[in-house]
């Protein structure tokens, strides 16, 4: 198969798939069967996805809108690195879904827009200029919307749009900076290392051009949950179900950081925006996100909001490692957002078994549960000292680099100022993780006289939870050819 249907099939069979559920919900009746098809269908996509990535690089026209704007597709490190974290995430989710959509009403409407959105977002990690990036992230928000929405409680509806508005107001401010860039020769395909320091034609003034990239940053950013506009996250994510906040904290929030990645390292460059008023700006939203999504995660007593508090402040983690514009630091933030989206989508999926399972969904009901069902608290925990950043998991690897890329880069106050906050923060993770574990465990001698029945889930909500839990344990064991990779990404933008 020639690449262009390669990439048609991992995009449109999911989307399709998608559609025929929407239209035909409620009339295939066996349900078995509707889950077999809807995991093929995944698992194709995956096969698909993973066959494009052992292709070289390339690049291609996927369709000429007009003289001037093209869809433009592309593979390189960074498309492989996104789009297999994507299939990995969204096919792991969806088995887990079989079981935990039981319970829920519409499980066709669900999975109709989940598996449209794996196919929005195959699409978008392989966009290969600014058109074609902004028409898939629209339709990522769009079709991702009815994942928010899908209880239509009157709290589900009014946080969905807030996240509709959250992300349309920061997707018109990226878009104002793509207007920009285009209309001065800039954009119209990414080039590594960034178009503007190699193109003599770009018209656009310094100040202006300073502006936009800054305006863009807080665009792309909003979907990152990057303060001021973080504010649909912690809205969202709770009312949703379990395995779409999973999702949506795992790898919806990371376009944003893509998308960011794209304008500043591929169209930009890193110096355009080095030692400027918005390198110390982005590097401070960042830090300011990182402290304050860290408190409002400690003072949560919801754990699902507790846990989108946590997504505020650990994917600022990778805007902060992306700011600082030097290799550590694009090695700490790359590697995080593959850590981080193994560990959040765990931590999402563990507090969705307590939800299936008990209908507890508060900090304070958890006490004991380790008895209950300690496999799932067992990931729960392995899973929270990742994210902690304590060694040899991978969450410490990650930091590693942010903190010595950060002390590294020349950037006066913050090249101490970033460690220090993220040392803050991994302080305050541990403050509102791992006691949730410890009372689950050790729940004190005024619990020790009930006997408590076992309720672990089956092994469709178990091995999504293992394989997530190995996978940020182990590649902080052995990282050694993960960051290879990685370095030769960041050796190529720098």
């Amino acid at each position: 198969m020639t690449i262009t249907c390669l990439l048609g099939a991992a995009v449109l069979l999911p989307m399709l798939a998608g559609i025929m559920l929407l239209v035909f919900q409620d009339r295939l009746k066996n349900r078995k069967i509707k889950c077999i098809g809807i995991f093929l269908v995944m698992a194709v996509t995956s096969v698909l996805t993973v066959s494009l990535m052992m292709k070289g690089n390339y690049e291609f026209v996927l369709w000429e809108l007009t003289d001037t704007l093209d869809l433009v597709m592309r593979m390189d490190d960074v498309t492989r690195l996104f789009a297999g974290m994507t299939v990995a995430a969204w096919t792991f989710g969806g088995v887990f879904s079989f079981e935990y959509m039981k319970h829920e009403e519409h499980e066709d409407r669900y999975f109709g827009f989940y598996l449209i959105v794996m196919g929005v977002l195959i699409a978008l990690d392989h966009a290969g200029n600014l058109i074609t990036l902004y028409l898939f992230f629209e339709m990522m928000t769009l079709t991702s919307l009815p994942l928010v929405l899908h209880s239509l409680s009157h709290e589900a509806v009014m946080a969905g749009l807030k996240y509709l508005f959250y992300s349309v107001a920061g997707a018109f401010m990226a878009l104002f900076g793509i207007f920009y860039l285009y209309a001065h020769g800039a954009g119209m395909m990414f080039q590594e290392g960034g178009y503007l320091t190699v193109i003599d034609s770009y018209t656009g003034s310094q100040a202006m051009t300073l502006l936009v990239l800054m305006l863009t940053i807080v665009g792309f950013g909003t979907k990152a949950g990057m303060f001021p506009m973080h504010g649909w996250l912690p809205t969202a994510h709770p009312v949703a179900p379990a395995p779409a906040s999973a999702v949506l904290s795992g790898i919806i929030t990371k376009s944003g950081v893509l998308a960011i990645i794209r304008v500043i390292f591929y169209v930009s460059g890193a110096d355009v925006v080095r030692d400027t008023w918005v390198q110390y700006t982005w590097m401070t939203l960042a830090l300011l996100t990182v402290f304050m999504g860290s408190m409002m995660a400690y003072k949560e007593q919801v754990l699902k909001k507790r846990l989108a508090y946590s997504t505020v402040s650990q994917v600022s983690y990778i805007l902060f490692g992306l700011s600082v514009l030097n290799e550590d630091g694009m090695v700490g933030a790359l590697s995080h957002f593959i850590f981080h989206s193994a560990v959040k989508n765990c931590l999402f999926l563990a507090a969705g078994v307590i939800i299936y399972k008990t209908g507890k969904k508060t900090v304070k009901e958890l006490r004991g549960i380790g008895k209950e069902m300690p496999v799932t608290m067992w990931c729960f925990t392995l899973v929270s000292i990742t994210l902690v950043g304590i060694p040899p998991t991978s969450g410490f690897v990650s930091k590693w680099y942010l903190a010595t890329g950060s002390l590294k880069a020349g950037i006066g106050v913050y090249a101490w100022l970033g460690p220090v906050v993220l040392l803050l923060s991994a302080m305050l993770t541990a403050g509102y993780l791992l006691p949730v574990s410890v009372q689950a465990f050790f729940p004190g001698a005024e619990d020790a006289v009930h006997r408590r029945q076992k309720q672990e889930p089956n092994m469709l909500m178990l091995v999504p939870m293992l394989l997530f839990t190995a996978a940020a344990v182990l590649l902080g064991m052995f990282p050694e050819k993960f960051l290879g990779f990685l370095q030769t990404i960041a050796a190529g933008l720098f």
